[in-house]
């Protein structure tokens, strides 16, 4: 369950709901971030498990964003404990790579966060695989705790990370926890060559994501879903979400949504088998 949109794109209510429903439906994984909404996230999940008695039945991960110094990095995360309304993140992730800190600095920060229980694992988000490898290395020559997963967008457009980071988390035993398995919703269908993009989107809220989606390549991987579609009698959202969830180096695939049926169709997807030749077939890299 990616929980990006609660308290920033809908309300505590609806949160409330779509939490509800995702632990019914045996979602156990809850990621948010300390950026988030400025914390809204945090608070609204937090508000959530105390009210429902939820903290015990599942997996929360949160991330800590900016200048990893160590002073931030702890502030961070006792912040973060303060909102989520316990005593405990399991696991604690860095939301994107500090090229100015040094990882010795980083890492012991979370090392004392893990000897401390305040954390239970580490992991890190939009890391390469260089700077993972890194990582790996320091921790090894100072015992630091060491990164154990690794959250980076993934999905049929976006797919730099089979070529080093999936097979170093393969042969590392770290878990790949991937998000963006729609591509911000490009894979829908909902967007077209030379269209205005339409207001409230994610690509007009966000236009960062338009240069790496709204490509001759993008367009061109549009272009197979929608025949992949056609084909196999299937929707492009239920095609694109089991390519990634069918992709043998995924360790599970984050899921946001602004109402139930999100989930739904994510679950949906899980369950669907286009078959072997569809997916190589038609979705082999451009």
């Amino acid at each position: 369950m990616g929980c990006v949109t609660f308290g920033r794109e809908i309300d505590r209510d609806i949160s409330f709901e779509i939490m509800d429903h995702a632990l019914e439906r045996g979602i156990n994984l809850f990621d948010t971030a300390a950026a988030y909404g400025g914390g809204a996230s945090e608070r609204v999940l937090g508000e959530w498990m105390a009210d429902r008695g939820t903290r015990d039945q599942v997996v929360l991960a949160s991330k800590v964003n900016g200048r990893l110094v160590r002073d931030h990095v702890t502030s961070s995360a006792e912040e973060s404990l303060q909102r989520l309304r316990t005593d405990r993140i399991d696991l604690f992730q860095l939301h994107n790579w500090d090229g100015e800190t040094p990882l010795e600095e980083t890492l012991a920060a979370l090392s004392s966060l893990v000897e401390q229980g305040k954390v239970r694992a580490i992991g890190c988000s939009n890391w390469t695989a260089d700077q993972l490898n890194e990582a790996l290395a320091v921790s090894e020559k100072e015992n630091f705790a060491r990164m154990e997963s690794v959250q980076p967008p993934y999905n049929l457009v976006q797919r730099e990370i089979e070529s080093s980071l999936l097979p170093l988390c393969r042969d590392e035993k770290i878990a790949t926890i991937c998000y963006s398995p729609l591509a911000a919703g490009f894979l829908t269908g909902k967007y077209q060559r030379d269209q205005e993009i339409p207001k409230g989107t994610r690509f007009e809220v966000i236009p960062g994501h338009q240069a790496i989606y709204f490509t001759e390549h993008g367009f061109a991987v549009l272009d197979r879903l929608e025949t992949a579609a056609r084909e196999s009698g299937l929707s492009m959202v239920q095609l694109a979400l089991a390519w990634v969830l069918r992709r043998p180096d995924v360790t599970s695939v984050l899921i946001g949504a602004r109402h139930a049926e999100h989930l739904d169709q994510a679950l949906r997807a899980a369950e669907t088998d286009p078959g072997t030749n569809l997916f190589t077939e038609i979705f082999q890299p451009s």
